[in-house]
């Protein structure tokens, strides 16, 4: 019974120890991931996303309703200008324009007659005008003779005017059996077609799509959609390289031809379409698909770069400099806030066996990942801080919401 007391004291000065011990190793100074301040160049760019499409693309439509007799083209297909590639029935072209040549030459006979009666009316009316003078016949009779003559004179301009409209229905139905014929309207290579052998088309109110041509696969389109924000940082003639995911180890670069100036509005977002000329040699690129672009807005060569991480990193309060609240890095963040327009300054901080050292820079053109350092006491080689390393047992940096390993072992 006497050792009690002393098993707990035991017990005691243990216990202390291990709170001695946690609480120096919450103590302990923390480890730093850190980043090197390097110079090299420095890319500025805009993202958006794009579509390939052909430079130039043609629907090769009818005007004719009618059934699909034969197809000379198909999916890929290259055609040339004037070439045919599809084949409407042509039968009930032909049968009307028979009809209608028929008509024009009764038309024709019709103007004949008409004409040869007026020749002899005029005859009649000569002979009775000179019995007219002699008094031989009476007034009422040359009248008739007049009268006569006048009415085959109308009557041959009444036939000439559907000589004239027989032909001209004549020429349109002609017209039309030549639209049976489909052709290609330029060199290229069909990428759809919409119809299949014996389905009926009708061009009643618009020409229906028989065929998609582009022009020219070597050359192609991007048309990029860049929200409002960026659009003022691109203009024609400015470089662009992109990627499309069937080919995401290449980087393809075209040029900015146009800038459309009419918004596009979806769910309140407001962007605008940019249109980017690029050459297509091997045919890879194939129209729909989707491209990645990055427009080239500023290139910076030689610079003093930091990564990003490195300036958004603030330390614990316990490791930061009793100074650091007030610092010039501060100061001169609030003061390019206010200044409008001047460039405003941020910290970098330097692990120093002393401790952190903040070293107040200016920041440039970033490209996403890196910085340009304007202006700031730090050089090239030098060690930036840009987070705290996690180690197991760290109290200091211990998720409280991770599982606790450990306990009293269990036997076999």
């Amino acid at each position: 019974m006497k050792r009690t007391p002393l098993i707990l004291a035991a017990v005691a000065v243990l216990g202390l120890a291990a709170v001695w011990y946690e609480a120096k190793g919450s103590r302990a100074s923390p480890r730093y991931r850190q980043v090197r301040v390097e110079k090299g160049d420095l890319l500025v760019t805009v993202n958006a996303t794009g579509t390939v499409q052909p430079v130039t693309q043609v629907q090769v439509g009818t005007q004719v309703t009618g059934t699909i007799q034969k197809l000379f083209a198909d999916f890929n297909s290259r055609v040339t200008a004037g070439q045919v590639v599809a084949q409407i029935d042509p039968a009930p072209f032909k049968a009307l324009v028979d009809q209608n040549r028929a008509n024009l030459v009764r038309a024709q006979a019709d103007v004949g007659r008409v004409q040869a009666g007026r020749v002899q009316a005029e005859k009649e009316l000569g002979r009775s005008r000179e019995l007219a003078k002699r008094e031989l016949i009476s007034p009422s009779d040359l009248d008739a003779a007049v009268a006569t003559y006048d009415s085959l004179v109308a009557q041959g301009k009444v036939v000439e005017a559907v000589v004239d409209q027989s032909r001209a229905t004549l020429d349109s139905s002609e017209v039309n059996l030549r639209y049976t014929t489909i052709v290609s309207p330029i060199d290229g290579i069909v990428v759809s077609r919409n119809v299949d052998v014996g389905q009926t088309v009708a061009a009643s109110l618009q020409a229906p799509t028989l065929f998609v041509v582009a022009d020219n696969l070597k050359k192609i389109q991007v048309q990029a959609s860049v929200a409002e924000a960026d659009i003022g940082r691109i203009a024609v003639d400015q470089e662009a390289a992109f990627t499309v995911d069937a080919y995401r180890d290449l980087r393809f670069r075209g040029r900015v031809f146009q800038v459309r100036l009419a918004p596009t509005t979806v769910q309140n977002v407001v962007t605008y379409t940019v249109m980017i000329n690029a050459d297509n040699p091997e045919e890879k690129l194939l129209p729909g698909m989707t491209a990645t672009i990055a427009f080239e807005i500023d290139r910076r060569v030689g610079v003093l770069k930091v990564a990003n991480a490195a300036l958004r990193f603030r330390p614990p309060e316990e490791q930061a400099p009793e100074s650091s609240g007030s610092s010039a890095g501060d100061r001169g963040e609030r003061e390019g806030e206010a200044g409008g327009g001047r460039p405003s300054e941020s910290r970098l901080w330097i692990a120093t066996a002393a401790g952190l050292r903040p070293v107040p820079v200016v920041p440039g053109a970033t490209d996403g990942s890196s910085t340009e350092i304007v202006r700031g006491d730090v050089h090239e080689g030098e060690e930036a801080v840009a987070g705290l390393l996690l180690e197991p047992g760290d109290a200091s940096l211990r998720n409280p919401f991770a599982p606790r390993f450990g306990g009293p072992a269990r036997g076999r």
